[in-house]
């Protein structure tokens, strides 16, 4: 009963953490928070792939235990994941920085208002 209502809680934090970051991304108008806003997104895409992969009773994927056995796709799929979304934050941040040198603000708005007028 307890394990049932634990996975429960885990699929509640994992769309309330999807939901925040979608917030953040479409909402903020500052480039940083944005990519703040989809690394929250990603967590919660990441909790929710491994909550999904959970099997109560389970044993690790060794010949030695006994069954049944828990996959480790998607574990070493949230693993690679992880390298991905760290790789995609530092090259925004490395644009965002590349942003602020050329227009001097990370304000979406004024970005657009100024690209416009050019």
């Amino acid at each position: 009963m307890i394990d049932a209502l634990s996975v429960r809680l885990y699929y509640l934090v994992a769309f309330v953490l999807i939901g925040i970051g979608t917030y953040m991304m479409i909402d903020k108008g500052n480039l940083v928070k944005k990519v703040i806003g989809m690394n929250v997104f990603q967590s919660g895409i990441f909790l929710f792939f491994i909550v999904i992969a959970y099997v109560s009773g389970a044993s690790p994927p060794l010949l030695t235990a006994p069954g049944p056995y828990v996959s480790p796709l998607p574990h070493v799929l949230i693993l690679t994941a992880i390298v991905v979304g760290v790789s995609l934050t530092a090259v925004a941040l490395g644009l965002i920085v590349r942003i602020y040198g050329e227009y001097s603000t990370l304000d979406t708005e004024i970005i657009r208002e100024v690209s416009d007028d050019e």
